[in-house]
């Protein structure tokens, strides 16, 4: 098999790859780099392309994805609050300013 074949991988672990592509590529990030992102993600969690055979298969961890969804407000949270209530009249006058354009 050549690098790169997708043949060994099931139709589940090829829409999951898909789905989180879509997910980079919405944030800004590449065609390809999206492609490799997806598919390296789709390694770490179930381990590589899957074997058929009854009971060849290994349980997913999802702990890296979990992680990432629970640091995702850490910044924000990290900061005083006097400093998120000033950015978030900032934002509302940028909106308003926007608004009457």
């Amino acid at each position: 098999m050549p690098r790169g074949d997708k043949s060994a991988y099931s139709d589940k672990q090829k829409r999951k790859a898909e789905h989180i592509e879509e997910g980079y590529e919405h944030r800004g990030v590449g065609k390809k780099e999206a492609e490799r992102r997806a598919w390296a993600t789709v390694n770490k969690e179930s381990g590589g392309g899957e074997k058929s055979g009854s009971g060849r298969g290994k349980s997913e961890n999802h702990s890296a994805s979990r992680k990432g969804g629970r640091l995702g407000g850490q910044a924000s949270a990290s900061r005083p609050a006097a400093a998120r209530s000033a950015s978030a009249r900032k934002s509302a006058a940028t909106r308003k300013r926007h608004e009457s354009r």
